[in-house]
């Protein structure tokens, strides 16, 4: 029976979860940016880019890891005489058993520890059969000129650390393109429900003017024709309404897609635009958009660039190398006497060298050089052009803000005169000075001018939202900060 019941209680609770689904959300603006911040897939997805480069780092830091390396091998071989009338052969038996450990160090130089074992039987005459010989020895290889110092050594790894650097940044320029969509996204819903209600209240006075002309056509006042004309102001409006209806469905799934709001349900914002004065000083905001994120990615870029031709430039130079070597060998018929001669250093072995090596031409390298140089030039140039743009984006800006607040008080004073004018007109149509087509066409106005007013408040937060993008603020003001463990705990997590 236990199943059942189950069974029935989970069908009997789906209605409710689906009507909980479905209910109405009631979203402020930070509200809003949090979830985007946290949920949304495309800054979702981009944080990915800087983990990647975080295993990239730490990939290229295993240069640094010792590498052992064993090695056995075995072979057996018996070979004809070749003298005349022979019919003897000699054979040969080699084991090898060799063991070697390799460091990188910081100055590019590499040293191997190796012991390595090998054990001959042979019967050829005149050689030595049936014997061990063991070697341990150490050997240092230091470039002096081309791939000398921590910078060429550790290179990928700065790549590296300077890509992940600039992926931050390229997150912080997608982060901050998404919570200005946001909050545009948010306050353009907030405006098409605005909307709406004005487009309902004009429904609501047409169907008013069609009831009262029906009235006064049967009472004779009016002409039939005068219902005609209403009911084309009806008309009109409802598919006024149902447009705008629409546009609120359309803009809800804008927004629900953006903040990854699953379910059916309304959201209803709660916040309102802001009409109030906003200071801006030029020079700040200027200043404030030379450390916008897509700069400071481009100076990332240019660090790399700088890097890079820094390598380049060593590689012109010649390979000049210093080689080292030291070793104990042992040798005996058995193993253990053989380590015994191996420990005893009776018989040691040492060597010095120097390696220079030159392409005559060098053209290679010295075009890796040019070329690097380049791009370098290139990047410094990119830069300083992004920053005369940004420079004209927050003029233009800082204008948009003059002007849509200007704006503001125009459409207010739009407004107030279309509805005297409205008022007027039925008071015209009252005493028969006025037709129902001159009320609609006014009603007209008004929606128009309550439009207006609707859109000069919105036009004028969402120019101080882009102010606040192209000076790249728009983050800190939101209390939002990237920091790397973001990036790395993400690294961190995957298994």
């Amino acid at each position: 029976m236990r199943s059942p019941i189950v069974l029935f209680v989970v069908l009997m609770s789906l209605p409710s979860l689906a009507a909980a689904a479905d209910t109405p959300i009631s979203l402020s603006l930070n509200e809003a940016i949090r979830m985007a911040v946290e949920k949304n897939l495309d800054v979702r997805a981009e944080l990915y880019n800087p983990a990647q480069l975080e295993a990239d780092i730490n990939r290229n830091r295993a240069i640094y890891d010792p590498l052992l390396t064993l090695q056995t091998s075995y072979s057996d071989s018996t070979v004809p005489s070749t003298a005349t009338g022979s019919t003897s052969s000699s054979y040969g038996r080699t084991y090898q058993a060799d063991a070697s450990l390799a460091q990188l160090f910081w100055t590019g130089a590499t040293a191997t520890a190796g012991f390595n074992n090998n054990y001959n039987s042979t019967n050829s005459i005149g050689t030595l059969s049936n014997y061990w010989e063991s070697t341990l020895g150490l050997t240092v290889t230091q470039p002096l000129l081309k791939n000398f110092g921590r910078e060429n050594t550790d290179i990928n790894i700065n790549v590296s650390r300077l890509s992940k650097f600039a992926s931050l940044e390229h997150f912080n320029t997608v982060l901050l393109n998404t919570v200005t969509q946001v909050r545009t996204e948010y306050f353009k819903l907030y405006s098409l429900r605005e909307q709406l209600q004005v487009a309902s209240t004009s429904l609501e006075l047409a169907r008013k003017i069609l009831s009262d002309t029906k009235a006064q056509v049967a009472a004779g006042v009016l002409p039939a024709m005068e219902i005609t004309n209403a009911e084309f102001g009806v008309y009109s409006r409802e598919k006024d309404l149902i447009d705008a209806e629409r546009a609120v469905s359309d803009e809800v799934d804008v927004l629900r897609l953006l903040l990854q709001i699953k379910g059916k349900g309304d959201i209803v914002t709660v916040d309102q635009p802001r009409h109030d004065a906003y200071a801006v000083n030029e020079n700040t905001s200027l200043k404030r958009a030379m450390d916008r994120p897509d700069i400071k990615e481009l100076r990332r870029n240019l660090d790399i660039a700088e890097l890079q031709t820094r390598i380049y430039n060593n590689k012109v130079q010649p390979d000049l190398s210093f080689a080292a070597s030291a070793s104990l060998v042992g040798l005996n018929h058995t193993y253990p006497r053989n380590l015994e001669t191996l420990s005893s250093a009776d018989n040691p072995a040492w060597s010095l060298g120097l390696t220079f090596t030159y392409p005559l031409g060098n053209n290679a390298a010295e075009n890796d050089y040019r070329k690097s140089r380049l791009k370098t030039e290139q990047t410094a140039v990119q830069i300083r052009s992004l920053e005369e743009n940004a420079a004209n984006d927050v003029k233009s800006a800082i204008r948009g803000i003059t002007s849509t607040y200007k704006q503001i008080a125009v459409a207010e004073r739009g407004r107030a005169y279309a509805e005297e004018r409205l008022k007027a007109y039925l008071r015209r149509k009252d005493v028969g000075l006025a037709t129902n087509k001159d009320v609609l066409d006014v009603e007209n106005d008004l929606v128009a001018a309550k439009n207006n007013q609707i859109a000069a408040v919105v036009n004028y937060d969402n120019a101080i939202t882009h102010l606040w993008q192209v000076t790249g603020e728009l983050l800190e003001r939101q209390g939002i900060r990237v920091v790397e463990d973001d990036a790395d705990k993400l690294y961190k997590n995957i298994r």
